[in-house]
């Protein structure tokens, strides 16, 4: 088992579109109307949208690699990138996806490190992060990870208005 993780880059463009669409799809499928799904994919997951999220210096993209092959992937923002107004110490994880068959094999901790290593090294004193209040098993991971929850905000799934809650970690 090898574990390996991969900057992306405006070349990898359309393997960062393939692994959005199948990650989120495979995460949300169940608990959302298929119109709304696809609103929400088409919106979120274009070529377009992605190549403008690789070019914002501000953001920056991570495949995780197990045994060689693309198993999930991690967004993080900093300043006027992230989601919400976090102010300048902090650093939002915006998207930690791994494929379902390479779940369980510890691949969200390494990303969720990667992240961590990314505030400390800009000297961020938070990271924070939305998770939707029905996906407890990720609430479970976070909160087993040092995240509290500190607020919540709205998120659009369509048509469909949902609450994300917003977690955050301090670093020390």
């Amino acid at each position: 088992m090898t574990i390996d993780i991969k900057k992306c880059t405006l070349e990898d463009s359309r393997k960062l579109l393939e692994i959005s669409y199948e990650t989120f799809y495979e995460t949300f499928k169940d608990q959302n109307s298929p119109e709304n799904m696809n609103t929400y994919l088409e919106r979120a997951f274009n070529l377009k949208q992605l190549e403008k999220e690789l070019s914002n210096h501000f953001s920056q993209f991570f495949f995780v690699y197990f045994d060689n092959e693309v198993a999930g992937y991690l967004k993080v923002n900093t300043n006027d990138a992230q989601s919400e107004e976090m102010g300048d110490e902090s650093l939002e994880i915006e998207r930690i996806y791994i494929k379902s068959k390479f779940q369980k094999h510890g691949l969200g901790k390494y990303l969720l490190n990667k992240a961590i290593e990314i505030a400390m090294e800009r000297d961020k004193k938070k990271i924070w992060l939305g998770v939707w209040e029905k996906n407890e098993n990720a609430i479970a991971f976070y909160q087993k990870m040092g995240f509290v929850q500190t607020g919540a905000h709205s998120f659009y799934m369509g048509d469909e208005e949902q609450i994300d809650f917003i977690m955050t970690k301090t670093l020390i």
